[in-house]
C-alpha cells in the first residue's frame, strides 16, 4: 500500500515540487567554477549538443547549460521515475521517457521510442543531457549515446557537476546528493564526435573513449576540492569480480 501511495499522483507532484526547489536553492547558495570558462559559449555555438553524465552524479546537471539554451533529458520508463520527470519539467527541462543505456536494449523498455524522440529532438534544435552508463552498471558506458552520435551527427560533451559538501549514498551508483552552501564544479571535456559512417569497431573504440573522457572529468572536477570520486574504481571492481577465477 505505501508503495502505491509513493507511486500516486499527488506523491509524485509533491516530490517533484519539493526536489526542483532543493536543487534550486543548491543552486542559488553555492559558487559553480566552470572548466573551460567559455564552455557555455561553445555548447551555444555548437548546440544542439548531447550532454553526458555518470549515473548518480547528474542531480545537479541543469546548473551547466546557458541560459535561454533548449535542454532535455532521457528518464526512465519506471513508474518510481515519474516525480523525476516533474521535477526536470520545473526546472525547465523537457523530460523523454525511455531506456537506451545499451544498443541491444534499445529494442526493449521503450527505448527504440526514445531513440527517434531524441533523434526529433536534437533535429528540432534542442540539446540533450543523458546518463551514459549501462542500466545497474554503473560506470559502464553503454552504445546507446554513441548509436546517437552516429544518427544524429551531434557532438557528445562529457559532463561533470559536483559540489564539495554533499551526502554520498552507498548504492550501485555512489549516488551523490549536493548540498547547499558549497563550492561546486563544472567540468567539461573535449567534444567526442561519431562518424555516420563508423562500424562496429570504431563505434566500440569511441564508446572506451567517452568512458575515459568522463572518468578524467570527474576525476578533474572532485580533484579541485582535493576529494576523491565516491565513484572511482567500481567498474574496476566489478570487473574484477567477474573476471575468470575470482571468488563468486
Amino acid at each position: 500500500m505505501l508503495k502505491r501511495l509513493g507511486r500516486s499522483r499527488a506523491a509524485q507532484e509533491t516530490l517533484a515540487f519539493l526536489g526542483a526547489h532543493y536543487l534550486r536553492l543548491v543552486e542559488a547558495t553555492s559558487r559553480f567554477a566552470m572548466e573551460p570558462a567559455d564552455f557555455r559559449d561553445r555548447a551555444l555555438a555548437d548546440a544542439p549538443v548531447i550532454a553526458t553524465v555518470w549515473h548518480g552524479q547528474h542531480l545537479a546537471s541543469h546548473v551547466a547549460w546557458p541560459q535561454g539554451m533548449k535542454v532535455a533529458a532521457l528518464i526512465s520508463r519506471n513508474a518510481d521515475a515519474q516525480a523525476n520527470a516533474r521535477a526536470l519539467e520545473r526546472l525547465g527541462v523537457t523530460p523523454i521517457r525511455g531506456s537506451g543505456g545499451s544498443r541491444h536494449g534499445i529494442h526493449r523498455r521503450g527505448g527504440a521510442a526514445a531513440l527517434r524522440e531524441m533523434l526529433r529532438t536534437l533535429g528540432s534544435g534542442v540539446s540533450l543531457v543523458l546518463t551514459a552508463d549501462v542500466p545497474k552498471k554503473a560506470r559502464r558506458c553503454g552504445m546507446g549515446v554513441i548509436t546517437l552520435a552516429k544518427l544524429s551527427g551531434r557532438p557528445i560533451y562529457p559532463l561533470a557537476v559536483t559540489s564539495a559538501r554533499r551526502i554520498d549514498f552507498n548504492s550501485w551508483d555512489r549516488a551523490s546528493l549536493p548540498l547547499p552552501f558549497s563550492a561546486g564544479a563544472i567540468v567539461v571535456g573535449e567534444p567526442l564526435r561519431v562518424r555516420a559512417q563508423a562500424d562496429e569497431a570504431e563505434m566500440e573504440a569511441a564508446r572506451l573513449d567517452l568512458q575515459a573522457r568522463l572518468d578524467e572529468v570527474y576525476a578533474r572536477a572532485y580533484g579541485r576540492f582535493g576529494q576523491q570520486d565516491p565513484g572511482a574504481g567500481l567498474r574496476a571492481a566489478r570487473e574484477g569480480a567477474q573476471s575468470p577465477g575470482s571468488a563468486p
